[in-house]
């Protein structure tokens, strides 16, 4: 291959005039062509069973609720946050590392200081999964007052 020649030219020379080695794409449904569907190119992001598992875990604590209320409003740092709590900087760091762990929360080094970030993607993934639950139940609710409304119908004269 000679010096200087681009990514994906062939030995032969050059690109064959213009044609290209990627077949032709075919118009999908998210094909700005398409006017009646509208796609969200944005990647939902889907919790594991372990992931909800450390997600609901972490959150059954009413510190680390707490924690992650205060980093959405505000990233802090974790001697900020520590301040905020009747306990010692070592538990509030232990409270931050198991939100680490869950996903919740990030660290990032600015300086002398740790500064806790929310982890939004996490946090949306786990409200999904309680909107999903809402939906069940809310059927149930649904097909139980359809039983009932049977029922009653039923017994009407």
């Amino acid at each position: 291959m000679h010096e200087g020649r681009e990514r994906g030219e062939h030995e032969s020379g050059g690109d064959h005039a213009g044609q290209s080695a990627v077949p032709p794409r075919t118009p999908g449904p998210c094909d700005p062509r398409h006017t009646r569907v509208t796609c969200n190119h944005m990647v939902v992001r889907q919790l594991d069973p372990a992931e909800v598992d450390r997600v609901f875990a972490a959150l059954a604590d009413a510190t680390r609720r707490d924690i992650v209320t205060r980093v959405l409003r505000r990233e802090a740092s974790v001697s900020t946050l520590a301040r905020s709590y009747e306990m010692s900087f070592a538990a509030v760091q232990k409270h931050v590392a198991v939100l680490e762990r869950a996903h919740l929360v990030t660290k990032q080094r600015h300086g002398r200081e740790q500064v806790v970030h929310p982890d939004v993607a996490t946090i949306r993934a786990a409200a999904r999964l309680l909107d999903h639950y809402e939906e069940l139940w809310r059927g149930r609710i649904d097909r139980m007052s359809e039983v009932l409304g049977d029922t009653r119908e039923g017994d009407a004269p």
